[in-house]
């Protein structure tokens, strides 16, 4: 059977029912339970076919590659980045909508769209003017939003056509100008965005800290995206730098100006955050990098902070060297330990973990599992997958429509038109 078919068969399925300081060693819970893998990958054990460790009784397939559709030629990667699906409306679960990142290349950057029942694939929005595409949601109001990665960039909305295939594309800059990389809708229709800069170390114009900070756009009217108000997230007490405890949203801010205007607000700078996910009245934010000491380096190698939406409290959920162990050295190398590092891309499990996956190689996947102690932290942090392709990274990762379908993308591979989005699955 084909990767197609294998992929159809499990999206017609879903259509029709419409801590410790070393491995944590069980995560079997919920419809995707599975035992941890020991250790990170190898690059050495590397395999084009088959590039992600998973546990035992995962099974890893293309959903499409650049054999599919291959937008940028001439051995450039495709540089597939951040996934969606069309969560409701008609045959929800179908389509999957994929930004990709490349900078500089002429074509400019792309949306593109995978039919998952029939596996065709296409490009849904280009312009010659985008660059860096990241972050990108399905919206409750049936559209897709999504932005760049560079300082200042833009967000945008496509208005799908019937199709779900084809569609117009407005600018939205009430949303802000900043260097977008997750975004994700509250139940109150409210968009949460991060600004992915080193706030810490690099400032801007008004100095440092400055800039690196998590937003809220409240709209004017439920689903309009086109007015409204833009806030920032400002712990109050940072005398530490570090961002935690309680906090409050400070603004309006100047969308057309975000990343200063929130910081002369008064919002809290963060070390690249990357990626956030809202589970239940818990907002998640991936950072990708620690708070400096004062030679330069970082103090720990990336964390997950956690804000609760209902009393703004802000805490450390996975963090190196705290509920989870520190990255030491590289796969092969004597001394290595596997570990957490540079965490960078954010989903929610079907029963309502979360998932992590590494901007790092190799790339790891984590589940974090909630909070039943009360101390603020994940209770258990499992390994669940790891990239062997060297130089590559996992993006994207996402849970459509089918509990038992894990969407992952690898960017930048080493093999010739290797960039492609993967689906694991335990075995049918």
């Amino acid at each position: 059977m084909t990767r197609k078919s294998i992929l159809a068969i499990a999206v017609s399925a879903a259509l029709a029912t419409s801590g410790s300081m070393t491995l944590a060693d069980s995560s079997t819970t919920g419809p995707f339970g599975f035992d941890p893998i020991d250790s990170s990958a190898s690059s050495a054990d590397w395999n084009p076919a088959a590039p992600w460790k998973i546990p035992a009784g995962f099974t890893q397939s293309v959903v499409s590659d650049e054999t599919d559709l291959n937008i940028y030629d001439a051995g450039r990667d495709d540089w597939n980045d951040m996934n969606t699906v069309n969560e409701t409306g008609r045959q929800a679960g179908r389509y999957l909508y994929r930004t990709h990142e490349v900078r500089g290349v002429p074509e400019g950057g792309a949306v593109s769209v995978v039919d998952l029942q029939t596996g065709a694939a296409s490009i849904l929005a280009q312009d010659i003017t985008w660059t860096a595409l990241d972050g990108i949601r399905w919206t409750p109001w049936k559209t897709v939003v999504f932005a760049e990665e560079t300082a200042g960039g833009r967000f945008f909305e496509i208005i799908l056509n019937d199709d779900m295939v084809t569609g117009t594309v407005v600018d939205r800059p009430a949303v802000g100008r900043l260097a977008h990389e997750g975004i994700d809708i509250g139940p109150d229709g409210a968009i949460y965005v991060v600004d992915e800069h080193r706030g810490l170390s690099e400032g801007c114009a008004i100095g440092k800290p400055c800039g690196g900070g998590v937003y809220k756009f409240v709209p004017d009217t439920w689903g309009d995206l086109s007015s409204g108000s833009l806030y920032a997230l400002r712990v109050i007490d940072n005398a530490d730098l570090e961002g935690v405890g309680q906090a409050e949203w400070v603004g309006p801010i100047d969308p057309l100006n975000a990343r200063q205007s929130g910081s002369e607000f008064g919002g809290t700078s963060y070390q690249r955050p990357e990626d956030l996910e809202i589970i239940g009245s818990t907002l998640y934010v991936a950072i990708t990098e620690g708070t400096r000491d004062q030679s330069g380096d970082q103090n720990y190698d990336g964390r997950v902070i956690a804000i609760n939406l209902d009393t703004m409290l802000v805490s450390d959920f996975v963090k190196p060297g705290f509920n989870v162990p520190v990255e030491i050295s590289t796969p092969g190398n004597p001394g290595f330990q596997t570990g957490f590092d540079n965490p960078d891309n954010l989903a929610e499990s079907p029963d309502g973990k979360l998932v992590i996956v590494e901007d790092n190689v190799p790339s790891d996947i984590w589940f974090a599992g909630k909070d039943h102690d009360n101390d603020a932290m994940a209770d258990g942090v499992w390994l669940f997958g790891s990239l062997s392709d060297p130089g590559a990274e996992g993006t994207g990762i996402y849970f459509g429509k089918d509990p038992k379908t894990l969407f992952v993308n690898v960017q930048h591979s080493a093999a010739d038109d290797g960039d492609a989005t993967w689906a694991i699955s335990p075995a049918r």
